[in-house]
């Protein structure tokens, strides 16, 4: 018998006073209560009951050992309990990590879908823009809006495409541009994590043309960008859905209409687990379902 068990049966006995009791409450014979006991009694070198024909009392030794024992058995418990709800599909914590914007305006309606149907999941969600490290900094998965995955030390799983477009003030001098060619470096507002340039590849489905972005202005915020470019500094390439209601304001126009960027990926990520855990496997589902809704509704 393992020392767990043969603890839980010892703390079990002391609590009953009744070896029949145990054993029955245990699913175990009442010789291999008798058993483990002696076992534990050996080990320790103490005699931890008292057995008469009727019950069993704890010694003093016994007494002492079991208040000592208890609070740590409950620790053990607890652990044992969270761990297997963490295999469960409607038990335990999932800690993720989405884009701010896209946290902010898209992820709390499913969220509060999900928790109605799970309620006993609890969540901890963390929103930066930029890409973090999902195994240095512990997360369950991360919602990411990027360029196809390259990572080879992560699992992935494809959402849906994210369109982006070209956007200016109404106003400004980009509002009736023909060609990307009118634009200069320092026109284009480039989002990036670490300040550094960003290139543009766009296609009118003939030609193409590339820009090199950021000379002037880059930010790791997407509404920065947006907000800038309503301000008239610049054309700015985000995905639709994030600029919507600047266009339904007329805050922000759609510009060089004709000339497209790549789409991006809506994408969840894992660490590399063996196998997804059920609760993972649960969420990721429900996003899955729910999030072309609001993507759609936000168009």
């Amino acid at each position: 018998m393992n020392d767990y068990k043969a603890l839980r049966t010892f703390l079990l006995a002391a609590e009953k006073r009744n070896f029949a009791q145990v054993a029955r409450e245990l699913d175990m014979t009442p010789a291999a209560v008798t058993r483990a006991i002696a076992a534990l009694e050996d080990d320790l070198g103490v005699q931890l009951f008292v057995r008469t024909t009727r019950q069993v009392s704890l010694t003093t030794d016994g007494a002492i050992y079991a208040a000592q024992v208890q609070p740590a058995m409950d620790v053990l418990e607890n652990a044992r309990k969270e761990l297997m709800n963490t295999h469960k599909a409607d038990h335990g914590r999932l800690r993720i990590s989405a884009p701010t914007w896209f946290g902010q305006q898209v992820l709390p309606p499913i969220l509060s879908g999900f928790k109605e149907r799970f309620p006993k999941i609890s969540f901890e969600i963390s929103l930066a823009d930029g890409l973090v490290n999902i195994i240095d900094d512990d997360y369950d998965l991360a919602i990411r809006i990027s360029a196809a995955p390259s990572d080879k030390f992560t699992i992935w799983r494809k959402i849906s495409v994210v369109r982006r477009i070209l956007v200016a003030a109404p106003g400004s001098r980009f509002a009736d541009m023909q060609h990307p060619n009118e634009l200069s470096p320092d026109d284009c507002l480039s989002y990036s994590g670490e300040s550094k340039r960003e290139t543009w590849s766009l296609s009118d489905g003939g030609g193409s043309a590339t820009i090199s972005a950021g000379r002037a202005f880059s930010a790791n915020s997407g509404g920065v960008l947006a907000d800038m470019a309503a301000e008239g500094a610049g054309v700015a390439m985000l995905p639709k859905f994030h600029v919507a209601e600047h266009l339904r304001t007329g805050r922000l126009i759609h510009v060089l209409q004709n000339w497209s960027p790549p789409d991006l990926w809506l994408t969840l990520y894992y660490p590399p687990y063996q196998a997804l855990p059920p609760r993972i496997v649960s969420f990721s589902k429900f996003f899955e379902q729910q999030v072309p809704v609001f993507m759609t509704a936000m168009e």
